[in-house]
């Protein structure tokens, strides 16, 4: 694939920070497709989640909750659905990682919780032989308003890929108990018509064209490769949820004033 650009600039990367980044293009800050998502699709279903995580989390430690002293232990039952959240977060990008040693015949010792997820991912390739186009690329949208894109964004894809049945796939590897949601049809979009990738030197080029777009749903005991429609629609859908996570991190000053004070009445003047 030919580079958009002959040198690599330092303006358009992604900022590595622990185990968080964020992300500059041509120097300016732009938000990433999860933030996006996380911060202008309603989820709802999270509250319930939060409160169920966290009476789960007190009634299995309950005796180590009731040797601590009252903000203490509030403080972890508050914290036990972020805890939660993580775990499922990072295990992912692990079992990918895990297995890929493992199909080079690395000898790995994979973590007691990653067993189940690692064999799925290996079923998986057994049965789809997948060779790898890009994995964990850095993507990047420069802003068109012209074209009904008004802002620029970036986010960082699982995996493209060639699989067995002759397509070439735009993955997400999902691994949480919950599975797959309608709204990443958004984020594989987003991936989808983005601008360019960066590659190791930092150098922007095209993405491959994928024919689709999907999840593999990683469990314990097995995996899916589940379809997902990202077309134009769910890009469109995309930019308002964009728009409204960008509503929401404007300061509260931009559109609430001061109290104002009553005006005078004339008989007050007299």
């Amino acid at each position: 694939m030919r580079p958009r650009t002959a040198k690599p600039s330092p303006s358009t990367r992604r900022i590595n920070r622990g185990r968080g980044h964020s992300y500059l293009l041509d120097g300016e800050p732009v938000m990433g497709v999860t933030t996006v998502l996380n911060e202008g699709i309603p989820k709802p279903g999270l509250i319930g989640w939060a409160f169920d995580t966290a009476s789960k989390y007190a009634v299995d430690h309950w005796e180590e909750l009731a040797a601590l002293g009252a903000g203490s232990r509030l403080a972890k039952i508050q914290k036990a659905r972020y805890a939660d959240r993580d775990a499922a977060g990072v295990r992912g990008t692990a079992v990918h990682a895990l297995a890929q040693r493992l199909a080079a015949g690395e000898e790995v010792d994979v973590p007691e919780p990653y067993i189940g997820h690692v064999d799925s991912y290996l079923a998986f390739v057994d049965d789809w032989r997948p060779r790898e186009l890009l994995v964990e690329a850095a993507v990047f949208a420069r802003p068109t308003p012209e074209e009904g894109r008004p802002r620029g964004y970036a986010g960082t894809l699982d995996l493209i890929a060639d699989l067995a049945d002759g397509h070439r796939w735009l993955l997400d590897w999902k691994t949480a108990a919950s599975g797959v949601f309608a709204e990443n049809a958004l984020q594989l979009a987003a991936y989808r018509y983005a601008d360019f990738y960066l590659d190791d030197a930092g150098a922007e080029l095209e993405l491959p064209r994928v024919t689709r777009t999907g999840v593999v749903w990683l469990r314990g005991d097995g995996y899916d490769l589940i379809p997902v429609d990202a077309g134009p629609d769910a890009l469109v859908a995309f930019g308002y949820a964009q728009e409204l996570a960008a509503w929401r991190a404007d300061p509260r000053e931009m559109w609430v004033g001061d109290a104002l004070q009553p005006p005078a009445l004339e008989e007050d003047a007299a």
